[in-house]
């Protein structure tokens, strides 16, 4: 059965600007085009010194091109501090995150990988799975983690959780659609054979692809899911 034929609402959580959009941004352009509703939370910001307010702008501006190109409904920024989330108050996060997800109500819920490299992804695994407890009946009915390149595969696979993914989503007819969406980060384009280039993220589809018969697939790890 389709995945995606039962879900009206998708919420997407995304640490950074351009995770969800290389994790699932294909999903997500398919999704919208079926009618389903389609959120993103974009949980950071760059904050000076660290990053140029000039540069945080650019990449704001860069965000919502992209959601615009790909069909969604609504763009919510916590706005906490990139590459510092292990500095804020797990509680602060936590609260923050799950009020974004009560509002949303989503049937489905995409999530960054807990054996990510960069310790904000494992941090927003974390608290998008606090908000997730099945304590309620309208809890996300389906809780899948994405893979995003040059993140998901450069920890320890086999020293740390390796991805393995077990649910793969035809995205044979969006797959141009993504590509064109990240296209807008041009500040995150990298040329190949970087990881963020465009012929990997092409290259991953195709693999992903293949691995189930189809032309182009997003892959990811089924966390939860109830019937």
């Amino acid at each position: 059965m389709n995945l995606l034929s039962t879900v009206r609402r998708i919420a997407v959580v995304a640490p950074h600007p351009d995770d969800e959009i290389l994790g699932c941004g294909g999903t997500m352009a398919r999704a919208a085009a079926a009618g389903i509703e389609v959120h993103v939370i974009v949980v950071t910001r760059g904050q000076p010194p660290l990053f140029e307010q000039s540069l945080v702008d650019r990449i704001r501006r860069e965000t919502l091109h992209a959601h615009a190109m790909i069909g969604v409904a609504d763009t919510h920024f916590l706005d906490f501090p990139a590459a510092a989330l292990d500095q804020v108050p797990r509680s602060d996060l936590n609260h923050s995150l799950s009020t974004a997800l009560s509002r949303i109500e989503p049937d489905l819920l995409l999530v960054p990988f807990v054996g990510d490299i960069h310790l904000d992804h494992q941090i927003v695994f974390n608290a998008a799975m606090v908000h997730a407890r099945p304590r309620t009946s309208s809890g996300p009915a389906c809780v899948l983690a994405y893979e995003t390149l040059s993140e998901t595969n450069w920890l320890a696979p086999g020293v740390t959780p390796a991805f393995i993914p077990n649910v793969f989503i035809d995205i044979s007819t969006t797959i141009d659609a993504k590509i064109a969406a990240f296209s807008s980060f041009e500040t995150q384009v990298k040329p190949s054979p970087d990881e963020r280039s465009i012929d990997a993220i092409r290259a991953l589809a195709t693999l992903r692809g293949a691995t189930v018969y189809r032309h182009a697939a997003e892959a990811f790890v089924m966390i939860r899911q109830v019937g």
